[in-house]
């Protein structure tokens, strides 16, 4: 099932926004210790798929050319400030945050980093849905987290969640059908490989030992596709 993934993930913003209802005033220390947990769990994933290349060089160049053009292009930077403007559009009220709060915020949380956008190639490209649920389970808990202080606005967050990477592995999926094989499983190493680093930045983030703008590594996915094309060329 090629939306397993996606389903997957919803499943889970669902059902930890219900807990985080229940769950007021969860231990700072025990939200800490969980999300250090997690973040060594995503590094470790990152690492396994970073594995996977048969040509490093590519995922250096790549991870390289689409720094500099995330840089240039300020991704981080613009993302931020959309949320930002969205936050602004939306403030909360006295009495607590809003419905749309809860949504705008949890909706930018999960949808935006490559974690998303790379789980949902991997799911339509070879139908492998082990990035989407390791993102599952770290939106779960998360979700759990913003609720308890944002309310049930996150469990809505659910809806442009699964259209966004719905759509990202059907267009993967139909891309797979008109590509030779042999160069697809190239660009599936290598875009698994180089994919795999920027989730391990996710992890290096949770944990706190870094601050990566992560964002600005997307491009380098472009980039994957067109070196690969071209070492397949010749």
């Amino acid at each position: 099932m090629v939306l397993f993934g996606s389903l997957f993930n919803v499943l889970t913003i669902i059902l930890g926004t219900l807990i985080g209802r229940f769950l007021h005033g969860i231990p700072e220390r025990m939200k800490e210790t969980i999300m250090y947990g997690i973040g060594l769990a995503v590094v470790a994933i990152g690492l396994q798929m970073t594995f996977a290349t048969t040509q490093i060089v590519i995922v250096i160049v790549s991870i390289v050319i689409g720094a500099i053009i995330g840089e240039w292009m300020n991704l981080d930077g613009k993302i931020n400030l959309l949320g930002q403007w969205i936050e602004g559009k939306l403030p909360a009220k006295k009495e607590g945050p809003g419905i749309a709060q809860g949504f705008v915020t949890a909706t930018l949380i999960f949808c935006v980093g490559s974690m998303a956008i790379i789980g949902a190639i991997d799911s339509g490209l070879r139908n492998d849905h082990n990035v989407l649920v390791m993102k599952g389970i770290l939106d779960g808990f998360t979700s759990i987290i913003l609720s308890s202080t944002l309310g049930i606005g996150v469990a809505f967050s659910a809806v442009p969640l699964f259209l966004y990477q719905g759509s990202i592995t059907f267009l993967a999926s139909i891309i797979s059908r008109f590509v030779p094989d042999d160069l697809l499983q190239f660009f599936i190493s290598e875009m698994t490989a180089t994919g795999g680093l920027m989730i391990a930045a996710i992890g290096l983030n949770l944990i706190g030992l870094t601050k990566i703008r992560i964002a600005n590594f997307i491009p380098g996915i472009a980039v994957v596709a067109v070196a690969v094309t071209i070492v397949y060329a010749f």
